[in-house]
């Protein structure tokens, strides 16, 4: 007896690429689970379960991009250091790292390989994947370092916020040695809130 659309749908990943899913089924169950809608595509080669819930840019954005990392006005908020709800997801990749198409909004910023991983963390974002986070620390400096392009309330706004919280400037001025440019900047307006 061949299996049912639901017992096919339990042997597979909440989201998965076509050919992982040709490691449970045979491709003319998936094409079948396809047209009933109970497999829904995400991206060219990347699926997903009808029945899952969750964040599906940063999935595409994760398959697409392996060291995808959230960062400035998309960490910030995801920190709860801004208000702002972005329109684009802001995404840092390595320098030199080529940025894929995405049907998600995102806008790619080249980061220095020296000190991409600095402050990084790992976000789980469902579906059996993670998307790199800069921490809140890290999140900050980006927004004091790169004022001239997102403007200098942002960095203000999200330092404030982050201070009245109880965050220890010794650890962000640590931090802030690794990056030149932002570290008078940072001490300026710490000096200026304290």
């Amino acid at each position: 007896m061949a299996p049912t659309g639901d017992e096919l749908l339990t042997s597979l990943p909440e989201t998965f690429r076509y050919s992982e899913a040709l490691d449970h089924i045979s491709e003319r169950q998936l094409r079948r689970l396809i047209g009933d809608g109970s497999i829904i595509a995400l991206a060219r080669g990347l699926y997903r379960r009808g029945d899952w819930v969750g964040d599906e840019d940063l999935i595409e954005i994760a398959a697409k991009a392996p060291r995808a990392t959230l960062c400035l006005r998309s960490a910030l908020a995801r920190h709860g250091l801004i208000d702002d709800i972005p329109a684009e997801i802001d995404i840092a990749i390595p320098r030199g790292s080529w940025s894929p198409e995405t049907t998600a909004p995102v806008r790619w910023r080249h980061f220095d390989a020296n000190t991409f991983d600095l402050g990084r963390g790992e976000l789980d974002i469902e579906g059996g994947r993670s998307i790199g986070l800069y921490s809140a620390e890290r999140s900050i400096i980006d927004a004091f370092r790169m004022r001239h392009i997102d403007g200098s309330d942002l960095a203000n706004e999200a330092l404030k916020r982050w201070l009245r919280r109880g965050g220890q400037p010794s650890e962000l001025l640590a931090l802030a040695r690794s990056f030149p440019r932002a570290q008078s900047a940072l001490r300026t307006t710490l000096e200026i809130l304290l």
